[in-house]
């Protein structure tokens, strides 16, 4: 299949590398970038958390990075606790899973015992993890340490999905990517073609926006991690 990728870099090269393990052809269409938000991150804190790939790396410029990355870390995933170890944290423990999977991993390791945690957080967020943390009276703030910035639809996507055929499939990884992608289609007057390819999503959530605007091949990961997307891609067109 022509699979197009439209997370950011550095995301989108390890997809792209995942599915051409697989045999597919990839495109990679990024419409969205990150950028760091400076941020206060001073203070006592009892570890950091992180859920997104993206957080650990936003803070590498900021000057209490280094005390920082000293302390426990929790991740939502192994993605994002991948990237906190790229990012040079040592101290990592992944939920492996969801938001939820999260929250009951930092309840049982009852993670801010000693000081309040840090949350690094993007400026879009689908859940409010402070506050479900405030439920279990676990101690968290939240501080936003990146932003992620659309980008329009490049002219070689507008005239691939005019033409068809070129494009198969589209990846869509976030609500917010998905929001992206129907935008900029519209934008483009390619709103019909780009609704009418194949579209693969992490959850439910991601899915809404494309069945909500009249997309009718729309898949969804049975889990919320990218392996179990990727597998959902047939090896080739029925």
């Amino acid at each position: 299949m022509r699979v197009v990728i439209t997370r950011p870099e550095p995301a989108a090269e390890r997809t792209a590398a995942a599915l051409a393990a697989r045999g597919h052809g990839v495109w990679k269409v990024p419409l969205m970038r990150i950028e760091p938000i400076a941020a206060d991150l001073s203070g006592r804190w009892g570890a950091v958390i992180v859920t997104s790939a993206n957080a650990s790396g936003a803070i590498a410029g900021n000057t209490a990075f280094v005390a920082l990355r000293k302390l426990p870390l929790f991740a939502v995933g192994e993605r994002s606790a991948q990237a906190a170890r790229q990012a040079g944290f040592a101290n990592i423990e992944s939920a492996g899973g969801d938001v939820r999977d999260l929250v009951h991993l930092l309840r049982e390791r009852k993670a801010d015992a000693t000081a309040p945690l840090l949350y690094l957080a993007g400026e879009d967020r689908a859940a409010d993890l402070t506050a479900e943390l405030a439920v279990h009276a676990i101690a968290a703030e939240m501080r936003v340490v990146y932003r992620a910035v659309t980008a329009p639809f490049p002219p070689e996507l507008v005239a691939a999905l005019e033409v068809g055929g070129d494009v198969q499939a589209v990846l869509h990884f976030s609500k917010r990517s998905a929001d992206n992608y129907l935008a900029g289609a519209r934008a483009a007057g390619v709103a019909e073609q780009a609704l009418a390819v194949r579209h693969y999503c992490l959850s439910a959530q991601v899915a809404a926006p494309l069945s909500a605007a009249g997309a009718k091949r729309v898949a969804i990961a049975p889990r919320p991690q990218e392996t179990a997307l990727i597998e959902l891609l047939p090896l080739t067109l029925a």
